[in-house]
This record gives C-alpha cells, sequence and structure tokens, in this order.
C-alpha cells in the first residue's frame, strides 16, 4: 500500500520527542507538511530541525504553544488557521498512589491529556467539514481499559479520550471527515526507559532489561517486547490517508496485544 500525504498539512502536539516525533517523522515521510508543536521555543525549533535533518525533502514547522491552556490554543490556531490532518498527542503520566491526588493533580491531568485535545478538534474540525476532508487521531493508551492502579488519573484521561474520539466522529458524520483513536501499549521511549530501569534496576543491558520488564511487569503482551515509536506512527499515517476513507469513530490498538480482549 502506498500512501502519499503530499499538500496535507499535518499537526501532531508534543511533538518534540517520543511518540509524538516518530509520529510527525512518519506523516512527512509519507509527504505531508508537517506542524512540530512544543511548549518551549527552543526544543521545537531543535525537534523541526532534526526532522529537516533525518529527512532533507520533508516540509516541517516549528510552532511552539502550551496547547494545555486556552491561550496556548489560540495561538496554534493564529499561527496555523487550518490542518488537514490534526493528532493530538499531548500527554502526560506519572505514577501516583489513587488516595494522594490532588484536585490540582486531577485538573492538571484533565487539562493536558484531554481538554487540549477538545479545543484543538473545535478550532480544526469545522474547517475540515467545511472542505470535505480530514483526519483526526488521539493517542490513548492501553490504560484507557486497562486503568493502571498507580495512575488512575492518567487511566482516567485516556478513557475519556475515547469517549471525545467517537463523540466528535458523530459531530462530523457524513462530510468526509474522520475522527479516530488510537490504543498504543507499553511503547520503548526515554521516559519508559527511566520508568524500566526503576522497576527491574539500572545494572542491566537494555535488551535484557526490556526482556525482564515485559516479563514480570507487562506478561500479556503478545509480541513480548516494548512497541517502537515509529509503529504507532505507522498507524497515524494509514488513518490520515485516503485508504482509511471509512474508518471513523473507532479505537484501533497499536498494543502488542497487550489488552486481553476481543474488542477495547
Amino acid at each position: 500500500m502506498k500512501i502519499d500525504l503530499s499538500g496535507r498539512i499535518a499537526l501532531v502536539s508534543g511533538s518534540t520527542q517520543g511518540i509524538g516525533y516518530a509520529i510527525a517523522a512518519q506523516l512527512a515521510r509519507a509527504g505531508a507538511t508537517v506542524v512540530v508543536n512544543g511548549r518551549a521555543e527552543a526544543s521545537t525549533e531543535d525537534a523541526a530541525a532534526h526532522l529537516r535533518e533525518e529527512l532533507p525533502d520533508a516540509t516541517v514547522r516549528a510552532v511552539p504553544a502550551d496547547l494545555a491552556t486556552a491561550d496556548g490554543a489560540a495561538a496554534m490556531a493564529a499561527a496555523v488557521p487550518d490542518v488537514d490532518i490534526l493528532c493530538n498527542n499531548l500527554g502526560i503520566f506519572g505514577a501516583r498512589p489513587a488516595l494522594e491526588i490532588s484536585d490540582d493533580e486531577w485538573r492538571r491531568f484533565f487539562e493536558v491529556n484531554v481538554l487540549s485535545a477538545v479545543r484543538l478538534i473545535r478550532t480544526y474540525l469545522p474547517g475540515m467539514m467545511d472542505r470535505g476532508w480530514g483526519r483526526v487521531t488521539a493517542i490513548a493508551s492501553d490504560s484507557a481499559v486497562v486503568t493502571p492502579v498507580e495512575m488512575i488519573h492518567y487511566g482516567m484521561t485516556k478513557t475519556a479520550l475515547l469517549a471525545v474520539t467517537r463523540g466528535f466522529a458523530k459531530v462530523a458524520a457524513g462530510t468526509g471527515v474522520t475522527v479516530n483513536s488510537v490504543i498504543a501499549g507499553p511503547t520503548h521511549t526515554a521516559g519508559v526507559e527511566t520508568f524500566v530501569a526503576e522497576l527491574v534496576g539500572d545494572d542491566l543491558p537494555w535488551d535484557e532489561a526490556q526482556r525482564r520488564f515485559m516479563r514480570e511487569h507487562r506478561p500479556y503482551s503478545l509480541v513480548q517486547r516494548l512497541i517502537e515509536p515509529r509503529e504507532i506512527g505507522d498507524m497515524v499515517v494509514y488513518l490520515s490517508s485516503e485508504q482509511a476513507s471509512a474508518t471513523t469513530g473507532g479505537a484501533l490498538r497499536v498494543d502488542g496485544g497487550y489488552v486481553d480482549a476481543i474488542l477495547p
């Protein structure tokens, strides 16, 4: 299957590193003009520069904005009035005993992980619907359907994203715009490497540490390894394509079979 996104403008929120950067890279490889986003100007410009170095033929813009805030969303809308492809990737996570999660922390996770997506959809969906074409994806998590006891506030936000994307898919019904979420499983990022080291020790070679982590802490994974960010990017590229025109309102899994269920 050859996917060509030439002529499309794609915005990936929270794309200076990790999964977001990999999604931006895969969209750029498919020919899309990509808007890289982060809170800080320096890190956003650095990520865009690195992407241009990695993909010399790519068209990449750097737009710093704190999309967890209404002001940040407004700044993004002013800088990039229209997009064809919106990927809501921005998110935070962190372990906390459930009874110790404060009201402020509940609000912070909801603002960053959920409201950032809602604001961007409200910003860009009307234009997509008017033009008769658009693609919206949200990066959810296996934690959306398997709530982690060590961070239920995070799990709650990812469950909410499934509802948000399903609801907006109904808003866009019949317009040529699709809205989907991607359920990402345990993924290999720098932050997860630190998390793995905390659980299995930092004195093991990475391959051995990963195998031990999966065996002891993620035993239900069917691929029995961490997912690479590029693999999530590949799903987003597909969902952003013409070939995915009949896929909407869905929660598609890139979880390595981790969620032990037929449906999400």
